[in-house]
């Protein structure tokens, strides 16, 4: 099944302390605009549920550090059932891509339940390959991942980049309850620290590379889903 060709990103990953927080974002902000959907808060809140198949394929992939893996996830944003998204996320020789397809709250709550939608359209092709790999590899909803962004997207000549800040990252177990209002999980990072995420297309403009400059600063290849699936595997 073939999904639409979309180009892949470089994904840069950034553990912070809160002190590098208040000066890697003071930089940004000289040079970004926060993105429009932040609202008056200046964050939104993502919680994404993630799958895996019976051998903890996707799990085990991040342990081994495989260049070529794929996860699929549900996406809402600031708790709301109005905008429902399922994602595929793709690494290739270091480089990562998206592709995703809305659903409705009712394919959601059967996916929520293991079950496989049985009103899935042409035009859901992320759901179709979902669905061939629940039938054939029992893919399965494993862990929910929640936290809140800060993000910035910076526009010019042939440059797209967008930088992110995300903190109070939490893991639940509970998969029934990814639909709620509020989800209880723990947290995966140590008090005080948060993650940085620099993702862009063909190439860095020097205006982000100097932002970068800082001392301590080294990209990580940090991934919440692996981080929080680590606490329940």
């Amino acid at each position: 099944m073939k999904l639409e060709e979309r180009p892949y990103r470089d994904e840069y990953k950034y553990p912070l302390t809160n002190g590098q927080i208040l000066i890697e974002e003071s930089k940004i902000k000289a040079i970004a605009l926060k993105d429009g959907h932040v609202g008056e808060k200046g964050y939104y809140n993502i919680r994404s549920l993630y799958f895996d198949d019976y051998e903890d394929r996707c799990y085990m992939d991040n342990e081994n550090g495989v260049d070529e893996r794929e996860k699929f996830r549900i996406r809402i944003y600031d708790h709301s059932r109005q905008r429902i998204a399922l994602e595929l996320k793709e690494k290739r020789r270091g480089k990562t891509r998206k592709q995703s397809c809305m659903i409705t709250e009712t394919q959601c709550r059967q996916l929520m339940k293991g079950n496989i939608p049985t009103d899935i359209n042409v035009s859901q092709q992320v759901l179709q390959k979902l669905a061939y790999l629940m039938a054939t590899r029992l893919m399965r909803p494993k862990v929910m991942v929640e936290y809140d962004r800060v993000p910035y997207v910076y526009r010019a000549k042939d440059a797209n980049v967008r930088v992110t800040f995300d903190s109070n990252i939490i893991s639940g177990s509970d998969v029934r309850t990814f639909l709620d209002e509020k989800i209880f999980g723990r947290g995966v990072m140590p008090a005080g620290k948060a993650l940085m995420e620099v993702k862009f297309d063909s190439f860095l403009p020097d205006e982000i590379y100097s932002v970068l400059q800082l001392d301590g600063l080294k990209a990580s290849t940090f991934s919440k889903y692996y981080l929080c699936r680590k606490y329940h595997v």
